[in-house]
């Protein structure tokens, strides 16, 4: 069995897909996040008993990434890994059950397009020119 969370191969969300969400200007729209269909836009706008918070907009789940980057409670920076993974466990915790990967991936590199370093998927690599100058 594979250990649980973010992991970049598990996204079922197409490289394309990927590439026109990150292309496209932000809507607001739950669904315009790969990944995040009716079903799962209707998990996070009801919240739960940890995080009772509805998110109901694409900038509001942006927020709540970038809220996650924030100092653990030792004020210890939390790096790159530390944080998607944060951000799987929550979309976990609100009832996502499909496509974890692929809207943290997806959220991920929008973000990471509008505050360079934010994400670094280079992390994950299996990249097979990774060596080569």
């Amino acid at each position: 069995m594979a250990a649980e969370g973010y992991d970049p191969s598990r996204s079922r969300v197409s490289e394309s897909t990927l590439a026109d969400f990150l292309r496209a200007p932000i809507t607001g729209e739950l669904t315009e996040v790969p990944g995040i269909g009716p079903a799962a836009a209707k998990k996070l706008a009801e919240g739960n008993d940890d995080d009772p918070e509805a998110i109901t907009n694409t900038y509001q789940l942006i927020g709540k990434f970038l809220m996650l980057k924030g100092p653990d409670d030792s004020n210890v920076k939390v790096d790159s890994i530390e944080h998607v993974e944060k951000f799987w466990h929550w979309l976990k915790n609100r009832g996502i059950t499909s496509y974890r990967s692929g809207i943290v991936r997806s959220i991920a590199e929008k973000v990471d397009h509008m505050m360079p370093g934010i994400y670094d998927k280079d992390m994950y690599g299996d990249d097979e020119d990774e060596d080569e100058e």
